[in-house]
Order: structure tokens, then sequence, then C-alpha cells
């Protein structure tokens, strides 16, 4: 199984519009940061999850030859709005691509892109998307994709774990707080991925100490952070991280 990750920021990105901090100003590549989404291959099946504003720029980056599959973790903005750009593997592939939502996203991605479900007009490219909410485990291609709720605030979002060769990964992006059903998804895993936005509490999400903890509760092989923000510098933060616990970089390949 391969990991990518295409992005790795919060959801205005680093470096942030108009900000002058060490993190947006720096020289180390790891700090640019474009918002965040991972992509799995498998025997060739590939699945992405979630389409950030910069989708087009990542698939490019990493040299994305097809999407088989989408997962939606939720539906705001930072994790949605490059969709459209799936049209173009409508194109390559000659299908439509199926979209993985929770019953209440599918509503919200049904209204968000009303045109993506409608007949297009003649002459018209339009993306092609099949959205299928879900609940419980599902096959998808040669993966089993578990999805499980965790909060986000006042959201409850979805994190998913993802197995196949009898390898496993999760990945929750967005998460303040996660409860003992989420938590009993994620025994065995080869590959755990957790938000850690920043060093101090934040009402939405983890804060670095508080992922920490959580990772060493869940004690996967190899622990990943994301969705970070401009207050996280790559080699600063590398520094605070105990062992079996690293901070990636976009386009950074994992495999299993």
């Amino acid at each position: 199984m391969k990991l990518i990750f295409l992005g790795t920021g919060t959801s205005q990105g680093i470096p942030v519009i108009g900000c002058d901090c060490e993190v947006c100003r720096s020289d180390d590549p790891r700090d640019r940061r474009m918002r965040s989404s991972v992509h799995v291959e498998y025997e060739g099946y590939h699945i992405q999850v979630d389409t950030p504003p910069e989708f087009r720029l990542q698939a490019l980056a990493a040299d994305i030859p097809r999407v088989d599959a989408v997962l939606v973790t939720h539906t705001h903005a930072d994790h949605i709005f490059g969709m459209d750009d799936l049209r173009r593997f409508n194109e390559l592939q000659g299908a439509a691509i199926p979209v993985y939502a929770s019953p209440r996203d599918v509503n919200h991605l049904r209204r968000i892109f009303a045109y993506m479900t409608e007949p297009p007009p003649p002459g018209i490219t339009r993306p092609r998307i099949e959205l299928r909410p879900v609940i419980d485990p599902v096959e998808v291609g040669p993966f089993r994709v578990t999805p499980f709720a965790v909060e986000h605030g006042s959201d409850r979002v979805y994190g998913y774990r993802l197995d196949a060769g009898g390898r496993a990964l999760a990945y929750v992006p967005d998460c303040h707080t996660m409860g003992l059903s989420a938590l009993a998804c994620l025994a065995g895993l080869d590959v755990m991925i957790l938000d850690a936005l920043r060093t101090t509490p934040h009402p939405t999400h983890l804060s670095l100490p508080e992922s920490l903890a959580l990772l060493a509760h869940i004690g996967a092989r190899r622990s990943f952070i994301t969705h970070l923000c401009h207050r996280l510098g790559h080699a600063e933060t590398e520094r605070l991280l105990p062992f079996g616990v690293e901070i990636p970089w976009d386009g950074l390949e994992v495999y299993l």
C-alpha cells in the first residue's frame, strides 16, 4: 500500500496570506503546506481522501494517474472545494467516480455541488460523481474502508480506516475529541495520521500535546501529525516529537 501526503496544512495553508511570521517566511520547503489531503494506492486502485482547493496542484505535483474513489471526511471548504477537478479524471477514465461520505455530508455535497449531479448541457464538461452515503464498513476496490465519527468542535465528522493487503492505516485530519467507538476502530494500525493544529488548545482541533497523547494511546507502528498551522515550523516541531511520531511534508510518500 502506498500513501502520499498531498497536503498537510490547516484551512488557510502555509504561508498564510499577508503573514510575515517566521514559518510563513521560512526557506524550508517543508514549511510550505497546502490544505490537507492524502492519496492511497494499492494494486493499481487509487483512493483520494478529501479534495481541497489545491487538489489540481496536488495531483500534478504527485503525478496522480487516476482516482477510482473519493472519501470525504467532512464538507468544510478546505476539504471539498477542489472537487470540480475530478472532471479530468472522468475524462481519463471514461467513468463517473464514486464519492463516499456520511449521509449528512452527502446531502451537503448534493446541495453545494448540485451541478455535478445534473446532466450537463451539450458541449459542457462537468464532473461526474456518484454520491454514496456510508455508515458501516464498505468494500471499495481492494480496500475495506471503515468510517468512524469524531468530534470537530460542534460537528461530528468522519475519520477513515483503510485495510488492504494485510496493512492498515487511518486518517483523521480534523478532530477535537475521539470517543471509545472511534478508538475501537484503530487497533492494530500500521500508520495513524492525526490532527495536531498547534501547541496551544483550540476549540475544534487537537493541540500537539493532545494529539501526541492520543497517538500514544492508539499505538500504531508509525504515527504522523497533520493539519498544521503556521505556528508549527517543521524543523522546530520535529524536535518536539517522541520516537514513532513523525511530521510529514507535502509530497511525502510512505510505503506500508
